[in-house]
């Protein structure tokens, strides 16, 4: 196969340069943020004649162009373009009392909750109407003769950009990235105004989409010969620890309208650290209006290798490319960051990694990112993978559909490994108004920009075309998965292809045609009642890797523990069994489930069963807005249940249970239940369950032996299933090769006296978009948290900052995430602080509760 042998790749082109080079020009190029400064204001109902399908579509279709290869080259109408006279694309519109907004915006998160038309699904909140953002765009005569460019990371949906009333262009796509020529549009004399149409629909979506320009959007000023849009692609086809080969192309792109004799040189050092070497110089001749690529290698020797953490180091490189003219000019410098690695997909083995096998250990996210809701945020996103670390997680899946450019600037840093999603549907929908629209005329620009922008990241080693598609088990669909496949392989022939599969068999032709059998519950045996798939692919396809791109989809609510308790260690979640339909919560003891799904303990036997199969995407790391499963009827439900981390941070049991499987090494043990019930629980059987990588415990109840256990095949918690209720404490002491491993205890708790405040950093940068996580922790006199508490908090803070958001984790909270009251929940609130740009000092936040005793935290901004 294209894919089985060893090879490495060298992967982040999005990233051109370090913000420190990006604003000073050098070498010709700045790329400027213009996230600050914008006007903003959203519709119900249409407030102009424009539409995407019957207006706007054969306008915005050419900006595609680029990506067009299989595919007609559209051409603009003849006429003037939509909205030419639509008063908010004019400079003459007084927008003074829209919306100040910064970007990434997401203008539905605020709420309120229980929007009009919104499903469960799609999280209650108001992400539909059509919202325009304006600002002014200043240039001077030092940008005459430049090309000038408008890059959008992302913005839901259907965007639509007018530049001194001029239509540029757009992409309907929501998660798309993409670049408009703002050239032919700008007046070097005056303010220019530049506005952005977007249209966001009911029933776009199974879960929370979030709304607006939400991802970060830049300036790109160049020569107009240049190194072009995503314009690099480095790969290493051999790759040992004595040598590494490097192979680079490079795009120059001749935007002017003289023919160009350019040198094209480029030099490889470690980032922050010493050159290692440099590509041989190279000259090509470029005529106006053309690409042209050079081509050129290097040997590296001793190089540092990207590899997945912990297992490896996720070192990385960066390349210099310097455009120059004949007569030695510096006109444009463009760096890519890359990591040396190789490959090998084995179908015993599993993934290897620079040869040594890395089991998968993954989770699905989706892009919101809690109480911030879509718009991203650098800060929110590391906080989340930080956790997944400590989880013992090494890989991500992008659920489903392309992430935000830094998410995978932050993997090859922290060293994920990443299955890359493009689609979540094709041609049948799932949705009235999903991707399903446009996916015929916006597949292949979508598909193959998707891949040009992420193609240079090391932590990306699979591309997926789709996730549960409708169509999987038919001949179109087979059809429209080659289609694709091909064009992933005319992109790039280092990565394996691959698609979600729920129901599709050995023998269906999309089956037949993805590198890696990607199963969603399938594999493992759906429901716990199902015959495990995996020997049947096994069979079928004996030289191709099997993973799990969807597992388990497990549920629970962070703190409840209902009763009675299943004896199984997986169990379908219906009334009386490990739910309560009136306060709409799901057992923490983490071994309810869907009908479609297993607990984590099912899994994992079936894991060990067939070492075969190369590792598992949980369903899911965090919880995220939308899919509120088994109430997605209900009308207070509006966040997911599947998390092993919930919405606000917070960890849930399970966490210990997948930590426990994937970090053998960490010694520690963790308790469930609390142990603060009613009195009338008093005499109750009350299970206690504990998690730990040991592999024999012995629980202590009141001081009193429960007994000793040993960890036995197949079984991966301790349970004392018949253990009665009396306050007072448990302690469990834990054991591995006869050894004490960890204690663990929990405790009856006081009443709760006092709050107890703390940080995730105390020191924060003034640059506008960072972050604090401040946790509360509602505590009794002895500074244990009280697990049953829910008091109602209510922040404050004083100093140069802002509280952004709070939340609890809470999946039916319907209070806005804004709001600075938040009941506890199991005993802990969060706030979220952003520091004011620019301002250096203390901020101080304060938390209070009626009845208990305050606190208080000092930040400092720097």
């Amino acid at each position: 196969m294209k894919w089985a042998a060893l090879y490495g790749c060298l992967l982040l082109s999005y990233s051109l340069v370090p913000a420190s080079c990006q604003e000073d020009g050098s070498g010709g190029r700045e790329r400027i943020s213009i996230n600050k400064n914008w006007k903003f204001s959203r519709f119900v109902s249409p407030p102009d004649n424009l539409s995407y399908h019957s207006t706007l579509r054969p306008w915005i279709l050419p900006s595609a162009n680029d990506f067009l290869l299989n595919g007609t080259q559209f051409e603009r109408p003849e006429g003037q373009a939509p909205g030419h006279d639509v008063n908010y694309t004019q400079a003459s519109f007084d927008d003074e009392s829209w919306e100040s907004v910064n970007l990434p915006h997401d203008w539905a998160i605020k709420g309120p909750f229980k929007a009009p038309g919104i499903s469960g699904g799609m999280g209650r909140l108001p992400i539909n109407g059509i919202g325009w953002y304006r600002r002014d765009l200043t240039f001077s005569s030092a940008d005459a003769g430049k090309s000038i460019f408008l890059d959008i990371d992302g913005a839901m949906a259907y965007s639509a950009v007018w530049l001194n009333g001029e239509l540029v262009g757009g992409w309907p796509f929501g998660y798309a990235s993409y670049r408009l020529d703002l050239t032919p549009y700008i007046d070097l004399e005056g303010p220019n105004q530049l506005a952005i149409r977007l249209e966001n629909a009911l029933d776009s979506s199974r879960w929370y989409s979030g709304a607006g320009i939400y991802r970060n959007v830049w300036l790109v000023k160049t020569n107009p010969v240049h190194v072009a849009q995503y314009g690099t692609h480095i790969t290493t086809p051999s790759v040992s620890a004595e040598e590494a080969t490097v192979e680079l192309v490079v795009n120059v792109e001749n935007l002017g309208e003289d023919n160009q004799e350019i040198l094209v040189e480029t030099e490889v050092s470690l980032v922050g650290g010493r050159r290692v070497g440099s590509f041989e110089p190279a000259s090509v001749e470029v005529a106006s209006g053309e690409k042209q690529a050079t081509n050129s290698s290097l040997t590296i020797e001793n190089p540092l290798l990207w590899g997945p953490y912990p297992l490896q180091t996720p070192n990385l490189y960066v390349a210099t490319t310097t455009l120059s003219t004949s007569d030695g000019t510096v006109i444009d410098r463009y760096e890519t960051t890359f990591g040396i690695r190789s490959l090998t997909f084995d179908s015993t083995r599993g993934l290897l990694v620079n040869g040594q096998q890395v089991p998968v250990r993954g989770v699905n996210n989706h892009h919101d990112l809690g109480a911030l809701g879509a718009a991203f945020n650098t800060r929110a996103a590391e906080r989340q993978l930080e956790e997944l670390l400590a989880l013992g997680c090494n890989a991500l899946r992008t659920s489903h559909n392309p992430p935000a450019p830094e998410l995978l600037d932050l993997a090859d840093r922290m060293g994920f490994l990443v299955m890359d999603e493009a689609f979540d549907v094709w041609n049948q929908r799932k949705t009235t108004n999903d991707f399903h629209r446009i996916f015929p005329d916006w597949h292949e620009p979508d598909l193959r920009a998707f891949i040009r922008r992420d193609i240079n990241h090391p932590s990306v080693i699979s591309w997926s075309i789709g996730n549960e598609i409708p169509e999987q088990r038919t001949a179109a669909g087979g059809a429209t998965g080659r289609m694709l496949y091909d064009i992933v392989y005319e992109e790039d022939t280092t990565r394996p292809v691959t698609s979600g599969l729920n129901n599709g068999q050995p023998g269906d032709s999309l089956v037949n045609l993805i590198d890696i059998k990607s199963l969603n519950y399938q594999g493992e045996g759906r429901g716990a009642n199902w015959r495990p798939a995996f020997p049947a692919f096994r069979s079928a396809y004996p030289n191709s890797v099997i993973w799990t791109t969807e597992s388990a989809s497990t549920l629970s609510t962070r703190g409840a523990y209902l009763f009675p308790v299943t004896s199984n260690n997986s169990a379908i979640v219906q009334e009386g069994v490990g739910i309560n339909s009136t306060r709409l919560e799901v057992s923490a003891y983490d071994l309810y489930h869907p009908s479609w799904a297993a607990s984590p303990d099912y899994v994992f036997v079936q894991q060990d069963l067939h070492p075969y199969v190369a590792g598992e995407f949980v369903w899911t790391g965090w919880d995220y807005i939308g899919e509120p499963t088994p109430y997605d009827n209900a009308a207070n439900a509006r966040s997911s249940y599947f998390g092993i981390i919930d919405l606000a941070g917070f960890r849930k049991d399970r966490f210990y249970l997948y930590q426990a499987r994937w970090r053998p090494d960490v010694p520690f043990a963790h308790i469930l239940p609390h142990w603060n019930w009613e009195p009338e629980r008093v005499g109750e059987v009350t299970p206690v369950h504990v998690f730990s990588s040991a592999d024999e415990a012995e629980l202590f109840v009141n001081g009193e032996s429960a007994g000793r256990l040993v960890q036995e095949p197949a079984t991966y918690r301790f349970r004392w299933d018949d253990v009665t209720y009396e306050p007072g404490s448990l302690h469990v002491v834990t054991y591995k090769n006869g050894e004490v491993w960890a204690e663990a205890t929990k405790n009856t708790t006081g009443d709760a006296t006092r709050l107890e405040i703390k940080a995730d950093r105390s020191k924060v940068t003034a640059d506008g978009s960072d972050l604090s996580f401040i946790t509360v922790s509602v505590v009794d006199e002895n500074g244990e948290t009280v697990p049953d508490a829910s008091n109602s908090i209510t922040f404050s803070i004083t100093g140069p900052g802002e509280i952004v958001a709070t939340d609890n984790g809470s999946p039916i909270d319907q209070t806005p995430f804004p709001s600075l009251t938040r009941d506890a929940l199991a005993g802990l609130a969060l706030a979220i602080v952003r520091p004011s740009e620019g301002e250096l000092g203390d901020i101080v936040i304060s938390a209070e509760a009626d009845g208990l005793e305050g606190a208080t935290i000092t930040l400092e901004a720097v």
